[in-house]
């Protein structure tokens, strides 16, 4: 790759970028819902600037990953639940494995210790990325969804952090 990637945290800029990773990215194959239409205003609301990583190619966000604690309990700060998402003129570019070694510093910085996410029994490609970035399966929800004509398992992982 000629341009060298940058990881950041999202800016109120990005919202345009990521609105549209977003929009190529997620669809039934990979998420239990469809994304619905949101205006600029209800992303940066769900999503506010600094709840992502970006990775930035030619000035550009290529993908990111969300992260967040998973409730408002004390108790639970030590854990951030991460969603990711590759622009697809980005994937099998190395993009994914640098944004999850990036989210797994900033975690530690964080004082965090468990990473935690949630796949698709049907998205094998994906629970064998997140296999090798050292997640391992916790639990599954046989049968959480209907997609596609068919009930699907929700596979919930985690990762320590070390």
């Amino acid at each position: 790759m000629a341009e060298e990637i940058w990881i950041r945290l999202s800016e109120l800029r990005d919202a345009g970028d990521l609105m549209e990773i977003d929009a190529r990215v997620w669809n039934e194959a990979n998420t239990p819902g469809t994304l619905a239409d949101k205006t600029k205003e209800q992303y940066l609301q769900q999503s506010p600037p600094g709840s992502q990583l970006v990775a930035e190619i030619g000035g550009r966000a290529a993908g990111y990953i969300g992260f967040a604690h998973p409730t408002g309990l004390e108790s639970n700060r030590h854990v951030y639940e991460i969603n990711i998402a590759i622009h697809p003129d980005y994937q099998r570019m190395g993009i994914g494995r640098k944004l999850m070694a990036a989210m797994k510093e900033k975690a530690k910085a964080d004082g965090v210790r468990k990473l935690s996410l949630r796949v698709l029994g049907t998205n094998q490609a994906a629970k064998a990325f997140y296999e090798q970035c050292g997640f391992r399966v916790q639990g599954v929800l046989p049968e959480e969804f209907w997609l596609g004509g068919r009930f699907v398992d929700d596979i919930l992982m985690w990762c320590p952090v070390n």
